[in-house]
């Protein structure tokens, strides 16, 4: 098993650091947000390619692809789907690698000599709407992180003393600002994503998780600017009701995640068929186990990290060059569940892996704050601001759970989907995967960049008069 200490050594000695973790909080100063729009995008990510190439320079994003229909088609096209790998790294070579590869794709290597990444050409593919650049500058001496406790609220120069609608720290000098960003990461203003969930134990056998219908929101990006009133100023929000198996169907999430955590940073509410009624679930965050999933996974670990970071001290390591899924089409988009799925671990045929530089951020748990984990690791895109991988460790620090986030552009309306995901047991030897399968009869994934038309129940009240059993 990989101890907390052998990550340490490998991001520091190792050469990790490019911007040192501080724990001292410092506002962007006029001169630093010059390097928007000149040395660095505006929305805070390298604008130049790196040394060897292998990265290239952002050059706007992907916008159209030929052959795409979002109104009849119910998966996006992949642009790249002709490309080959360039090169593959698993078990053997990976000490080639090695400064390349995240610690649980190391960790899955030594575990697992079936584990390999296939690398692909790098394509900056995110893609941002003017309007939101331009809020993202105005936020990079502006915004603020604010509250009793560190990370937990922010503030800005918006209406309503928030930040304006865009990433809130494209400069961060801090952790929390860096997983600030990806929860306010620029994205479709709803995505409809119709899929399901797989769970593969030690011996290979596969049990199918509930399915179900979710509208995901990023309101702050509803080009009507409605939605946020709609869902008490959310930066994201999901509305989910599963729909498989029988026993689970007409069960509903309606979740929100605000941009102050003071009150505990989310607005949860839970329906139940045999009940027939709403109930308000502020006990669905941190490390409580998700029930309906049968307690593979947690609540703040969904969609990367969610909810109030108040249980971590959360500190920049750095920034590097990494080996990351990303323009991710297929678990999500173009294979069926048969080629997505292998006994210990994803079918690497299946996902894409390309060269981007990522933010690595760790959090150790803090003294007497109580949760599963005693430390995470994440690792966010530069582009997108969203995590890419995740790591987690038990009490006794070794490495426990290793997630994957398959990423892909939606290049209609702009940003990134990242809903679904993979994560890896390295300790009861299983896995599992949601939202994945949507080349199946049925299944299918849409974005928009407004709410208005979209049969989402967005309040309680909604939930409720919506329900069929």
């Amino acid at each position: 098993m990989i101890r907390t200490k052998d990550i340490i050594r490998t991001l520091v000695v190792g050469g990790a650091c490019v911007i040192g973790a501080s724990s001292t909080i410092a506002a962007v100063t006029a001169d630093e947000a010059k390097q928007l729009g000149s040395t660095l995008t505006e929305f805070g990510a390298e604008k130049a390619g790196n040394k060897d190439n292998s990265i290239p320079a952002y050059t706007g994003g992907l916008e159209k692809v030929p052959g795409y229909d979002s109104k009849t088609m119910a998966q996006y096209v992949d642009p790249y789907k002709d490309e080959k790998p360039l090169y593959s790294v698993d078990a053997k070579n990976m000490a080639k690698y090695e400064a390349e590869l995240t610690e649980g794709a190391k960790a899955l290597m030594k575990q697992y000599p079936s584990f390999r990444i296939d690398v692909y050409p790098s394509h900056r593919s995110f893609r941002y709407p003017a309007w939101v650049l331009q809020n993202t500058v105005k936020n990079a001496t502006t915004a603020k992180l604010t509250g009793e406790v560190e990370g937990d609220a922010l503030s800005g120069a918006a209406e309503g003393g928030l930040p304006h609608a865009g990433i809130p720290f494209p400069i961060p000098k801090t952790g929390y600002e860096v997983l600030w960003n990806q929860t306010a990461r620029y994205a479709a203003a709803v995505s409809h994503n119709v899929g399901g969930g797989f769970l593969l134990d030690s011996a290979g056998n596969m049990t199918t998780l509930p399915s179900a219908s979710e509208y995901f929101l990023h309101p702050w990006y509803d080009k009507n600017g409605k939605l946020r009133s709609q869902t008490f100023d959310a930066l994201f929000g999901f509305s989910a009701t599963l729909t498989s198996p029988p026993s689970s169907a007409g069960i509903v999430f309606l979740n929100y995640y605000t941009p102050n955590a003071a009150d505990g940073g989310q607005k949860v509410w839970f329906y139940t068929p045999g009940q027939r009624r709403v109930r308000l679930a502020p006990e669905f965050s941190y490390d409580v186990p998700i029930a309906s999933y049968g307690g593979v996974t947690v609540w703040d670990d969904i969609y990367g990290y969610l909810g109030r970071m108040d249980r971590f001290n959360f500190k920049i390591v750095g920034k590097k060059e990494m080996l990351i899924p990303y323009n991710a089409f297929g678990p999500t988009n173009t294979l069926e569940v048969k080629d997505i799925l292998g006994s210990k671990h994803i079918n690497p045929s299946a996902v894409r892996w390309e060269k981007h530089r990522v933010w690595v951020v760790d959090g150790l748990r803090k003294e007497g704050a109580r949760h599963a984990y005693s430390r995470r690791t994440f690792y966010l895109d530069e582009d997108c601001w969203c995590i890419v991988a995740s790591e987690a460790y038990d009490n006794g620090g070794a490495l426990w759970r290793v997630s994957h986030y398959y990423g892909f552009p939606t290049y209609d309306t702009g940003g990134f989907n990242t809903e679904t995901w993979s994560t890896n047991d390295l300790i009861k030897g299983n896995y599992f995967i949601l939202n994945t399968g949507h080349k199946e009869p049925g299944n299918s994934i849409r974005s928009y960049d407004t709410a208005e038309g979209l049969p989402v129940r967005l309040t309680p009240q909604a939930v409720a008069a919506g329900g069929v059993r």
